[in-house]
């Protein structure tokens, strides 16, 4: 769009429909007044011409606009500290680390210190797009076949058994010392103080450890000691203290800081601390200890000091494809995150743009499409450094155009990956509560309604933890994604003497040798971790991502094609009604499918919803903004930066100035 031009926003009939889609009977909303470009004549609505006028789109919220910097987050106190971090000198990759370490205090939930993160950002002193991977491996001493021995074939959710390397602390370091410009005091001292002085107790927070109290008490008094202060679940609003936490965070500084002056030498010294002093000892000490797990028993760890020792965050080139004016940069197949990519190159053959981004069309091709890149993720993606992966050939535009001919008009109910010879593996396949899991579960009974009292496996199945993420645009254009995850909670019993949990990120893995995701010592889980960074006409342009497991390449593909496709600023962009499926099978224990699921918002029109179920999609329908979808993304186009945050989990927010 030229400088100082109206673009048009609307090239569908503006009703009263569209704009009650976009939020224009929700409060709380915020009106930016739009320009709406009209034909001669104007639209025809219902048979009736619309007069041309200035309309007022509404949004949950205002699109952040400035110059200086803007930092987006699942967490509003962690965006805060994000743009305290920018406000004091430093640069985007300085604000990413503090703004990281605030979400593991604050979202425990969704994670923790030792858990899992993937990077992807650009650099303008290296001028290129890097990708930081901390995801951690699996422990030496585990494999498929030992599982299997023990009676295994499915990798239990939680417990000692599916715990891997915790990579976020490493990959915050190496970001810290390669790209930033302040010391680890400076970082860590607003997670310290949030720790050490309390948050607010969100209403997930505080059921997930109403829900989680009786089991804690009995079995893993590590949390109960850390999460239970009183002994109880604490009430919504109230202060949730974690001083094991911050204790461990100043002991990292006290230790680095003996280290000397020098920056490099106390961010080296910091992460020694954790992957070869006292945090790696604690965990190897706890990990000999069986604790209860979803099979029923207690079994002890595979985790060790010593491969917390071997291992390091790496930094690794993206893979990218191009879209109209966009180059996509994402992580490797060790991630979901390809699957982005090739959504995108089967997109390429559909006219997106002139599709009604509230309409069945678009919904049914991007889901069509995400059904087919799925299935090719589940069958073909595992860590590239154990398994050849024919990433090339997936993201070619010869093989999706064989792939693109299998989208009709009707919604698929199959599961239907691509076949390249001499590569993949079979997926396995859970119809949704099914009981063929090869081991005992415990009974998890909620004091609340113990007559339907869940089983411990299948509880976790449906309040496992999940995800956060964040994305930092700096005053020099340094532009960074980054989704944390991995450690909550509900995963692994708190480490004594830490304060934390350790990623169970190894439920991801599969058991049988043969498939390119096979557990094996030392190899990365194909996790579902997935930021993103857009380059257009070359130029780092936007940095956008969201937690959600399985849905994160969906929901922010969404938010990605409404705004480059159908013109939608980023806070309308994510906004819109949100839909995702559960088609593919989940990478989370007990890894169910539901053939032909389709979730929408009720946001969309009616008659979008009428002829979805016509095509044959199973729908499920979310009221307004009930999804999890909790996109946010950041964008710069010359000196001015922009901003947005979901409305959906209440916590998100965006900042800046």
């Amino acid at each position: 769009m030229a400088k100082g031009k109206l673009r048009e926003v609307v090239k569908r009939p503006l009703d009263v429909r569209y704009l009650t889609a976009l939020g224009w009977r929700w409060l709380p909303v915020c009106r930016q007044a739009r320009a709406v470009t009209l034909p001669a004549g104007g639209f025809q609505t219902n048979g009736i011409p619309a007069i041309a006028y200035e309309a007022l789109v509404i949004t949950s919220r205002p699109e952040i606009v400035g110059t200086f910097g803007v930092v987006t987050s699942t967490h509003w106190l962690a965006s805060t500290v994000g743009m305290s971090i920018l406000e004091r000198g430093g640069n985007a990759f300085d604000a990413a680390v503090a703004t990281g370490c605030v979400l593991h205090i604050v979202e425990p939930n969704e994670n923790g210190p030792g858990g899992d993160v993937p990077i992807v950002l650009w650099s303008v002193a290296k001028k290129r797009v890097d990708v930081i991977c901390g995801q951690g491996v699996a422990p030496a001493a585990v494999n498929a076949s030992k599982l299997r021995k023990m009676g295994f074939d499915i990798i239990p959710g939680a417990g000692h058994l599916p715990a891997v390397v915790p990579g976020s602390f490493g990959a915050w370091m190496l970001l810290l010392r390669d790209y930033g410009t302040m010391r680890p005091r400076d970082v860590l001292a607003p997670a310290i103080a949030i720790a050490r002085n309390g948050f607010v107790t969100s209403p997930e927070i505080a059921s997930v450890l109403n829900d989680l109290s009786d089991f804690f008490r009995e079995y893993w008094p590590s949390s109960a000691e850390v999460f239970l202060p009183g002994g109880r679940a604490p009430r919504v609003g109230t202060l949730l203290c974690l001083p094991a936490q911050a204790e461990t965070y100043e002991r990292i500084v006290r230790e680095c800081e003996t280290a000397g002056s020098d920056r490099e030498a106390q961010i080296e010294a910091a992460r020694r601390s954790w992957y070869e002093g006292f945090v790696a000892e604690a965990i190897d000490q706890f990990f000999r200890q069986p604790v209860m797990d979803t099979s029923g028993e207690a079994h002890a760890g595979f985790l060790t000091a010593e491969d917390l020792s071997r291992w390091r965050a790496t930094v690794e080139t993206p893979l990218t494809i191009d879209y109209k004016q966009y180059r996509m940069c994402k992580p490797g197949p060790w991630a979901q995150s390809p699957v982005m990519l090739q959504q995108l190159a089967l997109l390429t053959g559909f006219d997106i743009a002139g599709m009604d981004p509230l309409g069945a069309e678009f919904v049914h091709t991007v889901q069509e499409c995400a059904k087919l890149a799925f299935a090719d993720r589940d069958a073909f993606y595992g860590d590239p450094k154990f398994a050849d992966v024919p990433i090339d050939r997936l993201l070619s535009g010869e093989y999706n155009e064989e792939r693109r001919q299998l989208v009709g008009g009707e919604a698929s109910q199959e599961l239907r990956p691509g076949r390249i010879d001499g590569y993949g593996g079979r997926i396995p396949l859970r119809s949704a509560g099914s009981t063929n899991i090869a081991h005992s579960e415990i009974d998890f009974a909620r004091k609340r309604d113990a007559a339907k009292a869940p089983s411990w496996a299948s509880f976790l199945a449906e309040s496992h933890g999940d995800t956060c993420h964040f994305d930092i645009i700096d005053r020099w254009g340094n532009m960074i994604s980054a989704t944390p995850s991995g450690g909550w909670m509900s995963g692994s019993p708190v480490v004594p003497g830490l304060g934390f949990c350790v990623s169970v990120r190894g439920q991801m893995f599969l058991l049988d040798e043969r498939h390119p995701n096979a557990l094996a010592p030392g190899k990365r889980p194909r996790t579902t971790l997935t930021p993103s960074l857009a380059l257009r006409d070359g130029e780092p342009y936007l940095a956008f991502g969201t937690p959600g497991g399985d849905s994160q390449d969906q929901w922010a593909l969404h938010a990605f094609l409404r705004h480059v496709d159908h013109g939608m600023n980023l806070q309308e962009a994510v906004d819109a009604p949100s839909f995702h499926s559960a088609h593919l099978p989940s990478s989370f224990y007990p890894r169910e499918w539901m053939p032909g699921h389709l979730a929408v918002e009720a946001g969309f029109p009616r008659q979008t919803l009428a002829e979805l179920n016509r095509r044959g999609h199973q729908l499920e329908i979310f009221g307004r903004w009930e999804h999890y979808n909790s996109v946010t993304m950041a964008a710069r186009d010359g000196d001015v930066v922009r901003a947005s945050a979901s409305p959906r989990r209440m916590k998100c927010y965006a900042i800046g100035r």
